[in-house]
């Protein structure tokens, strides 16, 4: 995901969402917050529901953190520009985006040592586990391409010609992935058994999509945009059903399917926006949870409800056009509960 556009806006503020709800059902707020210090950047946050364990990527690791305990648990080694971290749990292997040098970095779930590296195209960043084939597909910006690996063997099975700058990805569950185009404002399904995109729509007015979410349910996708909306589109026509206002520096998506709600995190505000599904074609934002400058990742945890993002301290000003440099010792996780 891009970091520079939301990180430069760093300090901009955003009122409360006007809508109300009821506060018990539908009230987040920052529930905990701890310090797990560290060097360099940070990009996806992973959780590995069955350990109830977090995967953040961090420059040239993955750091594996204890929700509960806000812990260092251990660290996966040897990436260059980490990103996104996938799980499957039938090969016990993690599978970690390394962007800089194009490949998959293969690790132990137990003892989080790396197994094996598998290359695949320029600038590979979100990374997803599809259910139906048990493939692992790499989303690769630059070279505007998916890679598929196949874990029993974690080789490189197939290359997909995307034809335009991959985002984020979802699995629908019945064999389909879809994926934000970026630069040209789509969705492209991808039949997961013939690794080929079966068709793609435009999601106006979104401009530059970042994280998607999907209600499986509802065959509905929610893609969150660098010019301040969420939009919804549906599955099953291709269209755009609803838009709702965010913050600025879209980053990462989440939906949960035992609330109906759907949230955007923004680091251009240090916010995650609260959208409730009333319906497969009405949405409404129900709360802005004011979190910390610089906070644009974000993981939910199903089971619990639980939302997860992380940020540091930033030294100002940041040089024109460039990224600002962080407090040393300041990166830190921060725990959202209802």
């Amino acid at each position: 995901m891009r970091r520079l556009d939301c990180l430069l806006c760093i300090g901009v503020v955003v009122a409360l969402a006007a809508h109300a709800a009821p506060v018990a059902a539908q009230t987040y707020r920052v529930d905990h917050t701890y310090k797990l210090g560290g060097d360099g950047f940070w990009d996806y946050i992973a959780l590995d529901a069955a350990s109830n364990r977090l995967f953040i990527g961090r420059n040239d690791r993955v750091m594996v953190v204890d929700p509960a305990a806000g812990k260092l648990l251990g660290e996966v080694p040897g990436l260059n520009r980490a990103h996104g971290v996938a799980i499957d749990e039938a090969s016990g292997h993690g599978f970690a985006t390394s962007g800089g040098d194009a490949t998959v970095v293969i690790f132990d779930l137990k003892t989080l040592a790396v197994v094996a590296r598998t290359k695949v195209d320029d600038d590979a960043d979100a990374i997803l586990r599809e259910p139906t084939t048990g493939h692992v597909f790499t989303l690769n910006g630059d070279a505007m391409t998916a890679s598929v690996l196949d874990p029993k063997t974690n080789q490189r099975i197939g290359t997909i010609m995307l034809g335009a700058k991959p985002e984020f990805g979802v699995a629908d569950g019945a064999g389909k992935v879809y994926v934000n185009l970026e630069n040209t404002a789509e969705i492209a399904e991808i039949d997961a058994a013939t690794m080929k995109v079966a068709r793609r729509w435009k999601i106006a007015p979104c401009e530059d999509p970042t994280g998607l979410a999907i209600d499986t349910a509802h065959r509905v996708l929610f893609s969150v945009c660098r010019n301040r909306l969420m939009v919804m589109s549906a599955i099953g026509s291709g269209k755009v059903v609803a838009n709702v206002a965010i913050g600025p520096g879209a980053d990462a998506a989440r939906y949960d399917s035992g609330t109906g709600l759907a949230f955007a995190s923004t680091g251009g505000d240090g916010a995650i926006t609260v959208v409730h599904e009333d319906s497969p074609t009405a949405f409404r934002v129900v709360q802005t949870v004011q979190t910390a400058p610089g906070a644009r990742t974000m993981e939910l945890d199903a089971k619990t409800h639980r939302l997860y993002t992380v940020t540091a301290e930033f030294k100002q000003p940041a040089p024109q056009g460039r990224r600002p440099e962080l407090v040393p010792g300041t990166f830190e996780l921060l725990e959202l509960t209802q």
